[in-house]
């Protein structure tokens, strides 16, 4: 009986090993990243909702890496939601979580890279996270976003994929465009980007707007669709990831069938896949969002910021980028894009190519330039004695048009403006904004506090500034804005924006300060038949919003009722 006993305890004791070991092998085969530096001063835990195969997902892992610092250890857990997503699978991997995270120390930060992983984290929050600060990034959905950070141990990082911007840009490009098209499939993040997509058709009353939903088309059927989308098209690619057949694409696979059979080009609001045959367009960098939610989660393990004063990121990094190959391949100015744009797939200019040539040659040119210079002299100091003096008009001029406290269009050049529209006969819209109390401010804080109020405020205008809407210092604490439009949408719109300037607290000489703000709009011609009496109107209906209690926003049409 004592050998029965003996050969039993050795068999459980050989399983123990066994799994053991497999244990280990298998937490092996997770990637762990460690910052620079012996120490371990912290640990973050990063879920992704999809896997690394996805070219998104490795932007937002390169960007966490750039944020962590010295002695910071990253894990990573992918849910790979893009080829499997059910119960069964979900059940899987939250049990496969709980036992790697059981076999190793806590974690200090929770990042969690999009839709799937946020909702995850949510639902079973308090058996597998509870008490762990949880910041997101890449998130579409606003609404479960900012629901989440009502919690003070939720923040992050909202991926705002502008279609607005994207189409703003495209009309520059194309200015008899008619029609709007997305590509969409039926997937959580495709369902939240549809949202988004169509909230859009509003701002954009002149075009039609319409979708190819991958989910319901076979791929024959969507490479007909797009091979005979008319001309007067605007293709934004938001999502792909799977067809009516059932067949699943990564990015680069959608990205081939759209750039081999769409007629006119495609542009993109996220920077994976470019490079590949969209055009690209306004997009959020993945990277800057990994990079953002790794700074905000290690300032919270070093303790320099308390979870609860971190404030959800609305206005996520996007920036212009654009695949110069495709721009070519579709005629394409570069004239008609922003000067701020970024281009992949560059195409390298005469000198590019020849540099190793013209290098000598040049330096053979500026020899005998110098040379011509010499003998030249008294030429060359009469010249240089103009171009002084050009530069200095030029500078006069241009600080003539412009406030020397906050950087903005002052109230000469923005009269200038205001009389080139009325030349034009123009419409457009007048919006007024005064911050509220502010002699309050100066009397209480000090002269110094209302002149950093008053920049930041200005810094804030300067961030709307688009194609359409420009902010001007008028007098004082005074600020106006040129809209180039008089479409109620957009006017309304536009008033809420200049708004929202005030709704975030200001932190001014390292001191947070909330300031209120009121604001007033008038359009021409609906709301007057000349240019001067719109800024009446305008500063009417700005007062009327003193009035009535300030922080608010009126239009004139409104008031005059």
């Amino acid at each position: 009986m004592k050998q029965i006993y003996k050969k039993a305890a050795w068999a459980v004791t050989a399983m123990l090993a066994c799994a053991v070991i497999c244990a280990g092998l298998f937490w092996g085969l997770h990637t762990s990243t460690y910052a620079t530096g012996s120490a371990n001063k912290g640990r973050i835990l990063f879920i992704s909702s999809y896997s690394y195969a996805w070219d998104a997902v490795q932007l937002q892992i390169e960007g966490i890496k750039m944020g962590i610092s010295d002695g910071i250890v990253v894990d990573y857990e992918f849910m790979d939601t893009k080829r499997v997503d059910d119960d069964a699978a979900m059940q899987l991997f939250k049990e496969g979580l709980a036992y790697r995270m059981s076999m190793v120390e806590p974690y200090d930060v929770i990042i969690l890279g999009d839709d799937a992983a946020l909702k995850f984290a949510l639902e079973y929050r308090d058996e597998l996270f509870k008490g762990i600060p949880l910041v997101f990034e890449g998130v579409n959905d606003e609404e479960l976003a900012l629901e989440a950070a009502k919690d003070p141990m939720i923040t992050g990082v909202i991926e705002s994929l502008s279609v607005q911007k994207n189409i703003e840009l495209a009309l520059s490009i194309y200015p008899n465009a008619e029609k709007v098209v997305g590509i969409l499939d039926d997937t959580l993040t495709g369902e939240a980007e549809r949202r988004n997509f169509y909230k859009s058709a509003s701002l954009f009353p002149e075009l039609e707007f319409s979708e190819l939903n991958t989910s319901e088309l076979t791929e024959t059927r969507l490479k007909y669709e797009l091979s005979n989308l008319p001309q007067d098209t605007i293709l934004i690619y938001v999502m792909m990831t799977e067809d009516a057949n059932g067949r699943l694409y990564t990015n680069k696979e959608a990205i081939e069938v759209i750039a081999q059979y769409a007629t006119v080009p495609a542009f993109r609001m996220v920077e994976g896949g470019i490079g590949y045959g969209v055009l690209g367009g306004n997009i959020v960098s993945m990277e800057q969002s990994g990079k953002i939610a790794a700074e905000i989660a290690v300032d919270i393990i070093s303790g320099r910021r308390d979870m609860q004063d971190v404030s959800v990121i609305v206005d996520s990094p996007n920036i212009y980028c654009i695949d110069e190959s495709v721009m070519l391949k579709f005629g394409i100015k570069a004239s008609a894009l922003p000067d701020e744009t970024v281009f992949v797939n560059h195409e390298p200019t005469f000198f590019e190519r020849n540099h190793e040539i013209l290098v000598p040659v040049l330096i053979i040119l500026v020899a005998l330039v110098i040379i011509c210079t010499w003998a030249c002299v008294d030429n060359i100091k009469k010249r240089k004695l103009t171009s002084e003096l050009e530069e200095a008009r030029s500078y006069l001029e241009d600080a003539s048009n412009h406030d020397f406290l906050t950087g903005l269009p002052n109230r000469s050049k923005f009269m200038h403006d205001l009389t080139e529209a009325a030349t034009a006969k123009q419409p457009c819209t007048v919006i007024m904004l005064d911050i509220d109390n502010f002699k309050h401010i100066n009397d209480t804080y000090g002269h110094s506090i209302g002149d950093e109020a008053l920049k930041a405020v200005a810094s804030r205008l300067k961030a709307l500034r688009t194609q359409l809407l420009t902010a001007y210092r008028f007098a004082g604490d005074e600020f106006i804005v040129i809209l180039k439009s008089d479409n109620v949408k957009i006017v309304d719109t536009a008033a809420n924006q200049c708004l929202q300037v005030f709704q975030k607290p200001f932190k001014l000489m390292g001191k947070v300060h909330n300031i209120g703000g009121s604001v007033g709009a008038a359009s021409y011609p609906d709301d007057a038949d000349n240019y001067e009496k719109l800024i009446e109107c305008a500063d009417e209906a700005m007062y009327s919003v003193k009035k009535s209690g300030k922080n608010a926003y009126a239009l004139y049409k409104n008031v005059k009722q």
